[in-house]
């Protein structure tokens, strides 16, 4: 029995990451266009993304046993899309091809500093039905705002149990529902604008990210931590909120001190910076050293 215990413990935390499967399409220039300019000189590249994928990818290289549920089309972009998440071992028993759409797709421009602008194509995440969703079990789920609101009610519903973590992206209302359920709301600065008047009765924890000069966690107005990241050479920032979101997530699953959770996503998220693409800048765990 000792051994059977000793065992459970040794077990990878279970983290169920519940959004959006695209295609991510990245032109990287010189410089970022202004509204109604052309700039050419771009160079084309593809790679696996939308905020769930990114979010489980970088869950999984940090060690967790994650689970995604989400929706792709019945297409190639779909093949592309999930590929690295096949070859790190997400379980991908509850994503879903829908015969009747495509994947999703992300046009991304990304600047020489690392800087981007992005328009998503929602594809198969927008046809997501709230009455279609199974939660598999697991300690804690991770939610964004990349897939209908009515799916992320009903994932409020089902887990009723375990850490319950919303990153509110893209802006969005978000329904007193989810609201209620809620443990720990991830924003950055936009964000957390945008929902300024929906948050005075929240009573969960809040992350605030800051870009390059950090990120806080607050209890209702009052500041519990601060980090900011090492210094690291930026070469594409796409993606590297997921990142902060899935170390914080799994920090705060390992009962850490707020402090050393902030720190660990911090530093997960400068990483994730350090080369192209979403996924694939998505850091293991032996990068972190």
């Amino acid at each position: 029995m000792g051994d059977g215990q000793a065992d459970a413990k040794d077990q990878p935390p279970r983290l169920t990451v519940l959004g959006s499967v695209n295609l991510d399409i990245v032109a990287r220039a010189d410089r970022l266009p202004v509204a109604g300019e052309t700039v050419t000189g771009a160079e084309l590249s593809r790679f696996p993304g939308g905020k769930g994928a990114n979010q489980a990818l970088a869950a999984r290289r940090l060690g967790a046993d994650v689970c995604l549920c989400a929706r792709v089309g019945n297409d190639a972009a779909a093949d592309e899309a999930l590929a690295l998440l096949r070859v790190d071992g997400v379980d991908l028993s509850h994503c879903i091809s829908l015969a009747d759409c495509p994947t999703g797709v992300a046009l991304v421009v990304v600047d020489a500093g690392g800087e981007n602008q992005i328009v998503v194509a929602p594809g198969a995440n927008r046809r997501f039905a709230a009455e279609s969703l199974k939660l598999p079990q697991a300690e804690a789920l991770l939610c964004q705002l990349e897939v209908p609101m009515a799916v992320i009610e009903e994932a409020a519903a089902q887990q009723k149990a375990g850490l319950f973590v919303l990153n509110a992206a893209p802006v969005a209302p978000i329904s007193p529902a989810v609201l209620r359920r809620v443990d720990v709301l991830i924003m950055n600065e936009i964000e957390a604008q945008a929902l300024d008047g929906q948050l005075d009765s929240f009573q969960g924890l809040k992350a605030l990210t800051l870009g390059a000069k950090g990120a806080m966690l607050m209890k209702g107005d009052k500041v519990i931590a601060r980090a900011t990241p090492p210094k690291v050479q930026v070469v594409d920032s796409t993606g590297a909120g997921d990142a902060f979101c899935a170390a914080l997530t799994i920090a705060l699953m390992s009962s850490v001190e707020y402090q050393e959770a902030l720190d660990f996503a911090c530093k997960v998220g400068a990483r994730a910076t350090t080369r192209h693409g979403a996924q694939p800048g998505m850091p293991h765990r032996n990068d972190l050293d």
